[in-house]
Protein backbone atom coordinates (compact mmCIF):
# COMPACT_ATOMS: atom_id res chain seq x y z
CA UNK A 1 0.00 0.00 0.00
CA UNK A 2 2.17 3.05 -1.59
CA UNK A 3 1.62 6.19 0.06
CA UNK A 4 0.13 8.81 -2.11
CA UNK A 5 1.84 11.73 -2.95
CA UNK A 6 1.35 15.13 -3.95
CA UNK A 7 3.76 17.56 -6.06
CA UNK A 8 4.64 20.91 -5.18
CA UNK A 9 2.85 22.78 -7.58
CA UNK A 10 -0.54 20.95 -6.53
CA UNK A 11 0.60 21.39 -2.98
CA UNK A 12 0.53 25.26 -3.38
CA UNK A 13 -2.58 25.12 -5.70
CA UNK A 14 -4.66 23.32 -3.37
CA UNK A 15 -3.36 24.80 0.21
CA UNK A 16 -3.14 29.06 -0.91
CA UNK A 17 -0.05 28.93 0.13
CA UNK A 18 3.53 30.89 -1.36
CA UNK A 19 6.92 28.91 -2.28
CA UNK A 20 8.29 31.19 -0.46
CA UNK A 21 5.91 30.36 3.17
CA UNK A 22 6.81 26.24 2.10
CA UNK A 23 10.50 26.57 2.33
CA UNK A 24 10.26 29.16 5.05
CA UNK A 25 8.13 26.49 7.32
CA UNK A 26 10.89 23.93 6.35
CA UNK A 27 13.71 26.23 7.65
CA UNK A 28 11.97 26.40 10.81
CA UNK A 29 11.42 23.09 10.84
CA UNK A 30 8.05 23.05 10.68
CA UNK A 31 7.90 20.49 7.82
CA UNK A 32 10.21 17.56 8.05
CA UNK A 33 13.33 17.76 5.08
CA UNK A 34 12.53 14.26 4.59
CA UNK A 35 8.87 15.40 3.44
CA UNK A 36 10.63 16.61 0.32
CA UNK A 37 11.10 13.92 -1.44
CA UNK A 38 12.76 14.49 -4.94
CA UNK A 39 11.65 12.18 -8.01
CA UNK A 40 12.47 11.76 -12.02
CA UNK A 41 9.57 13.15 -13.99
CA UNK A 42 9.36 13.76 -17.75
CA UNK A 43 10.26 17.49 -17.70
CA UNK A 44 13.31 16.64 -15.39
CA UNK A 45 12.74 16.69 -11.50
CA UNK A 46 9.99 17.56 -9.25
CA UNK A 47 9.51 17.74 -5.43
CA UNK A 48 6.36 15.56 -4.24
CA UNK A 49 5.32 15.44 -0.46
CA UNK A 50 3.41 12.93 1.45
CA UNK A 51 -0.30 13.79 0.98
CA UNK A 52 -1.93 13.07 3.71
CA UNK A 53 0.71 14.49 6.08
CA UNK A 54 1.60 17.17 4.14
CA UNK A 55 -1.99 19.09 4.17
CA UNK A 56 -2.96 18.11 7.26
CA UNK A 57 0.56 19.71 8.88
CA UNK A 58 -0.31 22.97 7.04
CA UNK A 59 -3.56 22.93 8.15
CA UNK A 60 -2.76 23.19 11.42
CA UNK A 61 -0.20 25.97 10.71
CA UNK A 62 -2.20 28.14 9.37
CA UNK A 63 -5.07 27.60 12.25
CA UNK A 64 -1.99 27.51 14.53
CA UNK A 65 -0.16 30.87 13.27
CA UNK A 66 -2.57 33.61 14.55
CA UNK A 67 -0.15 35.46 17.40
CA UNK A 68 2.03 32.40 17.60
CA UNK A 69 5.52 32.69 16.56
CA UNK A 70 6.84 30.19 14.12
CA UNK A 71 9.69 29.35 16.63
CA UNK A 72 7.33 28.37 19.11
CA UNK A 73 4.90 26.36 16.46
CA UNK A 74 8.28 24.57 16.25
CA UNK A 75 8.68 23.81 19.56
CA UNK A 76 4.81 22.62 19.74
CA UNK A 77 4.96 20.65 17.31
CA UNK A 78 8.81 18.79 18.09
CA UNK A 79 7.71 18.46 21.72
CA UNK A 80 8.34 15.68 23.95
CA UNK A 81 5.31 13.51 24.65
CA UNK A 82 7.05 10.68 26.05
CA UNK A 83 5.95 11.51 29.87
CA UNK A 84 2.53 11.77 29.23
CA UNK A 85 0.06 9.26 30.91
CA UNK A 86 -3.74 9.42 30.43
CA UNK A 87 -6.13 7.23 32.65
CA UNK A 88 -7.33 4.06 31.07
CA UNK A 89 -11.42 5.17 31.88
CA UNK A 90 -10.37 8.83 29.76
CA UNK A 91 -8.77 7.16 26.84
CA UNK A 92 -12.15 4.69 26.29
CA UNK A 93 -14.35 7.08 27.18
CA UNK A 94 -13.05 10.17 24.75
CA UNK A 95 -12.51 7.58 22.61
CA UNK A 96 -9.16 8.05 21.99
CA UNK A 97 -8.41 4.40 21.74
CA UNK A 98 -11.57 1.93 21.27
CA UNK A 99 -11.91 -0.16 24.61
CA UNK A 100 -11.85 -3.11 22.21
CA UNK A 101 -7.98 -2.31 20.90
CA UNK A 102 -7.43 -1.34 24.73
CA UNK A 103 -8.59 -4.96 25.60
CA UNK A 104 -6.49 -6.39 23.02
CA UNK A 105 -3.61 -4.47 24.41
CA UNK A 106 -4.38 -5.40 27.96
CA UNK A 107 -4.87 -9.02 26.80
CA UNK A 108 -0.74 -8.79 25.62
CA UNK A 109 0.84 -6.75 28.77
CA UNK A 110 -1.77 -6.78 31.73
CA UNK A 111 -4.42 -4.96 32.80
CA UNK A 112 -3.28 -1.47 33.48
CA UNK A 113 -4.93 1.87 35.54
CA UNK A 114 -2.94 4.13 32.54
CA UNK A 115 -1.39 4.45 29.27
CA UNK A 116 1.74 6.29 27.92
CA UNK A 117 1.65 7.94 24.52
CA UNK A 118 3.84 5.23 23.12
CA UNK A 119 1.39 2.94 23.94
CA UNK A 120 -1.35 4.39 23.06
CA UNK A 121 0.25 5.48 19.51
CA UNK A 122 0.74 2.10 18.81
CA UNK A 123 -2.51 1.17 19.64
CA UNK A 124 -3.89 3.17 17.40
CA UNK A 125 -1.79 2.25 14.65
CA UNK A 126 -3.46 -1.02 14.42
CA UNK A 127 -6.78 0.24 15.61
CA UNK A 128 -6.49 1.61 12.17
CA UNK A 129 -6.16 -1.15 10.13
CA UNK A 130 -8.42 -3.01 12.32
CA UNK A 131 -11.56 -1.05 11.94
CA UNK A 132 -10.65 -0.73 7.72
CA UNK A 133 -10.94 -4.97 7.77
CA UNK A 134 -7.22 -4.93 6.03
CA UNK A 135 -5.74 -6.85 9.34
CA UNK A 136 -7.35 -9.06 11.61
CA UNK A 137 -7.04 -9.33 15.77
CA UNK A 138 -4.06 -11.69 15.47
CA UNK A 139 -2.08 -9.78 12.84
CA UNK A 140 -3.17 -6.30 15.11
CA UNK A 141 -1.39 -7.97 18.03
CA UNK A 142 2.28 -8.92 16.12
CA UNK A 143 2.26 -5.53 15.05
CA UNK A 144 1.94 -4.09 18.55
CA UNK A 145 3.92 -6.32 19.93
CA UNK A 146 6.57 -5.41 16.92
CA UNK A 147 6.17 -2.16 17.81
CA UNK A 148 6.35 -2.20 21.72
CA UNK A 149 9.66 -4.09 21.28
CA UNK A 150 11.51 -2.44 18.42
CA UNK A 151 10.02 1.62 18.76
CA UNK A 152 12.70 2.75 20.95
CA UNK A 153 15.40 1.89 18.12
CA UNK A 154 13.97 4.76 16.28
CA UNK A 155 14.30 7.35 18.91
CA UNK A 156 14.14 10.90 17.68
CA UNK A 157 13.39 9.14 14.04
CA UNK A 158 10.04 8.73 11.64
CA UNK A 159 10.00 5.52 10.88
CA UNK A 160 7.43 3.17 8.78
CA UNK A 161 5.28 -0.19 9.96
CA UNK A 162 4.61 -2.62 7.59
CA UNK A 163 2.71 -5.60 7.68
CA UNK A 164 3.27 -8.52 5.18
CA UNK A 165 1.40 -11.40 4.57
CA UNK A 166 2.47 -14.54 2.57
CA UNK A 167 0.71 -18.02 2.13
CA UNK A 168 -1.86 -16.39 4.71
CA UNK A 169 1.29 -16.44 7.46
CA UNK A 170 1.82 -12.40 8.19
CA UNK A 171 4.71 -10.88 9.90
CA UNK A 172 4.91 -7.09 11.16
CA UNK A 173 8.13 -5.20 10.35
CA UNK A 174 9.45 -1.21 10.96
CA UNK A 175 11.93 0.75 9.05
CA UNK A 176 13.53 3.78 9.05
CA UNK A 177 12.13 6.29 6.40
CA UNK A 178 12.28 6.37 3.42
CA UNK A 179 12.17 2.59 2.80
CA UNK A 180 11.69 0.40 -0.17
CA UNK A 181 10.37 -2.95 0.71
CA UNK A 182 9.85 -6.24 -2.13
CA UNK A 183 7.76 -9.09 -1.34
CA UNK A 184 9.24 -11.62 -3.86
CA UNK A 185 6.20 -14.43 -5.06
CA UNK A 186 3.09 -14.99 -2.84
CA UNK A 187 3.72 -12.46 -1.09
CA UNK A 188 1.42 -9.14 -0.13
CA UNK A 189 2.43 -6.04 1.38
CA UNK A 190 -0.89 -5.46 3.34
CA UNK A 191 -0.08 -1.72 5.15
CA UNK A 192 2.59 0.38 5.10
CA UNK A 193 2.46 3.59 7.00
CA UNK A 194 5.00 6.68 8.30
CA UNK A 195 4.47 7.03 12.13
CA UNK A 196 5.00 10.66 12.74
CA UNK A 197 1.26 10.92 10.85
CA UNK A 198 -0.47 8.62 13.68
CA UNK A 199 2.04 10.95 15.98
CA UNK A 200 0.65 14.28 14.58
CA UNK A 201 -3.31 12.79 14.70
CA UNK A 202 -2.54 11.66 18.50
CA UNK A 203 -1.12 15.21 19.49
CA UNK A 204 -3.83 16.80 17.99
CA UNK A 205 -6.98 14.55 19.49
CA UNK A 206 -5.06 14.69 22.91
CA UNK A 207 -5.06 18.59 22.78
CA UNK A 208 -8.68 18.09 21.82
CA UNK A 209 -9.26 16.69 24.77
CA UNK A 210 -7.18 18.82 27.06
CA UNK A 211 -9.27 22.00 25.59
CA UNK A 212 -12.47 20.31 26.55
CA UNK A 213 -11.51 19.60 30.21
Amino acid sequence: MEEELISKKDLLRETGISYGQLYRWKRKNLIPEEWFIRKSVFTGQETFFPREKILERINRILNMKEGVSLDDLAQQFSAKTTELNIDKDLVISQNIVTQNVVFLYEGIYGEKESFSFDELLHMRMAEKYLLLGEISFEEAKDLIITLQENYKSFKDKDYEIMLIRKFGVALALIAAVPSEVYTGQGGKLVLKATASAFIEELQSKIEQHNKNM
